[in-house]
């Protein structure tokens, strides 16, 4: 049975959740997600997990904050004049907007946090940043780094 080992492309199925049991994620009614083992295409903590996993395996991976999107960042929540937000765009708490930086083609999709008459607080830290993750995952697939499939 082929084990996914650095450098392999595996396709796995999975359910992601909060310690709450909220899901997240899941590939359920999806095509499984593709990666190549140890690229750094997906979070840390997750790659080792399925790293060593044998195809037909399942497995439960318990992910800590710091393999995960890492601790929520105190600078990456900021304060804006709400006459800085267009006046045609209904804001509300926990909504996401997309930002854009000068320089930068990328949208910044920022989560809007409190809302006042005066101001709006917006974060831009990722939405699962500081927070444990769990993942429930079937190897479905291995193949080289030749292209062979295990």
């Amino acid at each position: 049975m082929a084990q996914a080992k650095s450098g392999d492309t595996v396709q796995v199925h999975y359910t992601g959740t909060l310690t709450d049991g909220t899901v997240f994620d899941s590939s359920a009614g999806r095509t499984p997600l593709e990666f190549t083992v140890g690229s750094g295409q997906v979070i840390k903590g997750f790659d080792e997990g399925v790293e060593g996993m044998n195809q037909g395996e399942k497995k439960t991976i318990n992910i800590p904050v710091e393999d995960a999107y890492g601790p929520a960042n105190e600078e990456m929540i900021f304060t804006l004049n709400r006459s800085d937000i267009p006046a045609d765009i209904p804001l509300e708490v926990g909504m996401t907007l997309n930002m854009h930086e000068d320089g930068n083609p990328r949208p910044i999709p920022v989560i809007v946090r409190d809302l006042t008459e005066t101001n709006v607080t917006l974060d831009a830290n990722h939405p699962l940043a500081g927070q444990d993750l769990t993942f429930e995952v079937e190897l479905v697939g291995v193949k080289s780094p030749s292209g062979l499939i295990l």
